[in-house]
């Protein structure tokens, strides 16, 4: 196979902090690359050394048998290299069209044409099966259907080579798979794909070959048939990992109820939920996207106005409002992480505190908290003033999820706390809900990665439309069962 772009001895370094340290990799056209490693491992950075947002410090890119040197991501667009990044580069305030032709848009006497523009997009949404309205703000979007507009918007370039990060982290696994058969028409036209996820049975399913990363060092490319999910697994981490998950709790039988909801109601998005959370259960929440999932976590959380029904916290009713619920002890880890979650530009000691009550808030006790939570999390950081956007992404999540913790919840709404979090991070995430419930706390755990429901979760709601369609329970809890009730295309026996 011919190379597309070819890596040699590649070096990036951040404030005399090696990142990339002598990377050499060649990405072959009509081909699927895996590349995996741990949050923090370099995979973020080498991808902008690619695709031209970052110059690397030293070593060669070579396209096409000449060495080139990339000045910006246009740059990088003209050559061909196209990539889609973990966290979204659209604007909320423009509609779908003008985010996928944003920077490219097709003039017409001087003006913009914006019917060609919206036919475009329309063509390019269609070709991923994707039913959104061009004209919707992508300020009104989930995250999976901002996710397909950007895929959308890459795909609109004759590229010859595609870097994906983390694109199915939002996706369900119909869409995932969706994706999949794209990629695969893509590569079998002779396009060079890099593929990054944290979820290995996916690159073991898509790619050719797998590339790892550990700290700043490729470790080995192998060709995909030589290795298993558990083998990449141990890659990444540089030890064996024995178990994903920690054990799980008994059935809450016997545990009183912690959260009560009945015939809870938003008007457009929910009707008629009821079920009950119990003291120390982790339950969870499956369903497909636009089910309802997030939704549900946003009415009790009380970012959305409820139209009918009751929640209930300890036998009390809860505020409608987010700062009453907050107050009465319910706190959400949100969906998008960037978006709501955490300050990008405020440091790990400032996010730690936001939400603390507006007393005067001494420098001191700042440092002493963000500290702990540096240590009890593993956060990959220099200090505690490490501006939060200079974080990976899964060191990120873990800011956030120490934020609500300074609230000190009764009940933990975790909508994907997962999402772009590497193998080893994970674990410790899984090992954190699990010593949360030992505590007594409620954890609702809404994901798309069935897996995770699966080895988390003894009970799980599974949502269809914005209606329960049903509530699994013990060995009932399968991938089979879960799609049979997330997409209502037969009824279980």
């Amino acid at each position: 196979m011919p190379d597309i772009l070819k890596l040699s001895g590649l070096c990036k370094g951040y404030g005399g902090v090696a990142v990339l340290k002598g990377i050499t990799l060649d990405f072959h056209a009509g081909s699927i690359l895996g590349l995996i490693g741990e949050n923090g491992a370099g995979k973020s950075t080498l991808i902008r050394c690619i695709n031209g947002e970052h110059r690397p410090d030293a070593g060669t890119v070579v396209r096409d048998g000449k060495a080139v040197s990339f000045r910006d991501r246009r740059d990088a667009l003209s050559c061909g290299i196209v990539s889609v990044p973990q966290e979204f580069n659209l604007i909320n305030t423009l509609n779908v069209y003008e985010n996928i032709f944003l920077g490219c848009e097709i003039c017409r006497h001087g003006t913009l044409d914006r019917q060609t523009m919206r036919s475009a997009a329309a063509a390019e949404l269609a070709k991923l099966h994707c039913r959104l309205d061009p004209d919707t703000v992508v300020g009104d979007l989930g995250v999976a259907e901002k996710q397909f507009v950007e895929i959308a918007r890459a795909l609109r370039f004759r590229c010859r080579m595609l870097i994906l990060d983390e694109p199915t982290t939002v996706l369900n696994q119909l869409e995932t798979e969706l994706l999949f058969g794209i990629l695969r028409e893509l590569r079998d036209k002779g396009v060079s794909i890099v593929f990054v996820s944290h979820k290995l049975r996916e690159v073991k399913a898509l790619c050719d070959h797998v590339a790892v990363l550990r700290d700043g060092v490729l470790t080995g490319v192998s060709p995909m048939e030589n290795v298993t999910p558990e083998l990449m697994a141990n890659w990444m981490v540089g030890r064996a990992l024995s178990r994903k998950f920690p054990e799980s709790a008994p059935l809450p039988s016997e545990t009183p109820v912690l959260l009560e909801v009945r015939d809870l109601s938003v008007a457009g998005a929910l009707e008629n939920i009821s079920f009950d959370l119990h003291q120390g259960e982790i339950l969870g929440v499956a369903g497909l996207g636009g089910s309802g999932r997030s939704e549900l976590a946003e009415a009790l959380y009380g970012l959305r106005k409820r139209s009918s029904g009751t929640v209930k916290l300890a036998g009390r009713a809860t505020g409608k409002t987010a700062p009453e619920a907050a107050k009465d002890g319910i706190v959400l880890l949100p969906e998008d992480r960037q978006g709501a979650g955490v300050l990008l530009d405020f440091s790990i000691r400032e996010n730690i505190s936001l939400t603390w009550p507006g007393t005067p808030i001494r420098r001191k006790k700042e440092l002493e908290r963000a500290g702990f939570y540096i240590g009890k999390f593993s956060i990959r950081t220099p200090d505690a003033e490490t501006p939060v956007k200079s974080l990976s992404g899964g060191n990120q999540q873990k800011v956030s999820i120490a934020k609500g913790l300074e609230l000190h919840p009764k009940v933990y709404l975790f909508d994907e706390p997962t999402r772009g979090v590497d193998v080893g991070a994970r674990s410790d995430v899984y090992v954190f809900l699990r010593d949360l419930a030992s505590q007594g706390i409620g954890v609702l755990l809404i994901s798309s990665d069935l897996e995770e429901i699966i080895g988390m979760c003894r009970r799980t709601l599974v949502m269809r439309g914005g209606h329960l369609a049903g509530i699994l329970a013990g060995p009932d809890i399968t991938e089979e069962n879960i799609m049979v009730l997330a997409t209502g295309i037969k009824e279980k026996n």
